[in-house]
């Protein structure tokens, strides 16, 4: 269950939005737009909002620009999760992870699964942590967007949420990058 502690400050983060579509552009959005608008609706900022062809490269020089990025602590795409031959969002996002969170997909599926029954195993919503940043692979339908945010991300993403939550443990996500620049000196 969620808790919220109002002792707790909010803390707004800096979220981009990734669409992965061949035939979508920003008018025509509407998985994006759900996002943008639920972030935005929860107090975060959003950082940064693009679309990009359903090709790793481009996929990947894009998120790689917002993990160096420090004014981004969370990226968000939506598109490119199933099976199809031009789906290739996961095969982009998951090289770059440095560390995988696979209980994100367990519990986006249990959502997902509530909604559309065993349709969910036709996703392959993803999520990890790479160069301090949350990235979160889900797929390009608006409905799969609302499940994800409203069932995890806006609890997740918000320091007061109780017992634990993704803002507090921020400052300690590049700590395997600080101990090898202390090994080397």
């Amino acid at each position: 269950m969620s808790r919220i502690d109002d002792t707790r400050p909010f803390i707004p983060l800096n979220i981009a939005v990734l669409t992965v579509s061949d035939t979508r552009s920003l008018e025509e959005d509407r998985s994006g737009s759900t996002l943008a608008d639920r972030i935005e609706k929860g107090g975060h900022f959003l950082a940064d909002r693009k679309i990009v062809t359903d090709d790793v490269p481009a996929i990947q020089a894009i998120v790689k620009d917002w993990i160096a990025d420090e004014g981004i602590d969370v990226i968000v795409s939506t598109g490119g999760t199933g099976f199809t031959g031009r789906d290739v969002t996961p095969e982009a996002m998951e090289p770059l992870f440095e560390k995988r969170m696979d209980g994100f997909s367990e519990v986006f599926h249990r959502i997902s699964y509530d909604k559309i029954g065993t349709s969910t195993i036709q996703s392959r919503a993803t999520g990890g942590v790479a160069g301090a940043t949350y990235i979160f692979v889900l797929p390009g339908s608006p409905g799969a967007c609302k499940d994800a945010w409203d069932g995890i991300l806006k609890w997740q993403l918000d320091y007061r949420h109780m017992p634990c939550n993704f803002v507090e443990i921020m400052p300690r996500l590049d700590e395997h990058l600080k101990r090898g620049k202390l090994q080397e000196a």
